[in-house]
């Protein structure tokens, strides 16, 4: 099974920038799909949030409007880890932070990886906490 590690979380003022990091393991290359991986987060009292997704090569890019221009996902394939760069961070954005990964096409790992998170193949880390003080 595909094990996902998550980094990086901690409290910051607003405006403020963190780094997050998701490690994982069991998760070798394929030929015929390709390694999607993204970030969602879950706020207290809220529903789950899709924020970023990118394939193995890069390629392949998407981001939730609430992010947009503020986050920036990126991958280093060497090593299978996932970044979530966050920058001009706000309030709103307290949440947990949750890592996951799944097989799939290309295509898959844009919109669709995250519009359609109930994929029950889907590996998920267990979260990192980012709190953004006012």
């Amino acid at each position: 099974q595909v094990q996902l590690v998550e980094f990086g979380g901690g409290s910051v003022q607003a405006g403020g920038s963190l780094r997050l990091s998701c490690v994982a393991s069991g998760f070798p290359y394929r030929s015929d799909k390709t390694r999607c991986m993204g970030w969602f987060r879950q706020g207290s009292g809220k529903e789950r949030e899709g924020i970023a997704s990118i394939s193995a090569g890069g390629t392949v890019t998407y981001y939730a409007d609430s992010v947009k221009g503020r986050f920036t996902v990126s991958r280093d394939k060497v090593n299978n880890t996932l970044y979530l760069q966050m920058d001009n961070l706000r309030p709103e954005d307290t949440a947990v932070y949750y890592c996951t990964a799944a097989y799939g096409v290309a295509s898959y790992c844009g919109r669709g990886f995250i519009t359609q998170p109930d994929d029950k193949s889907r590996s998920w880390g267990r979260g990192t906490q980012v709190t953004v003080s006012s």
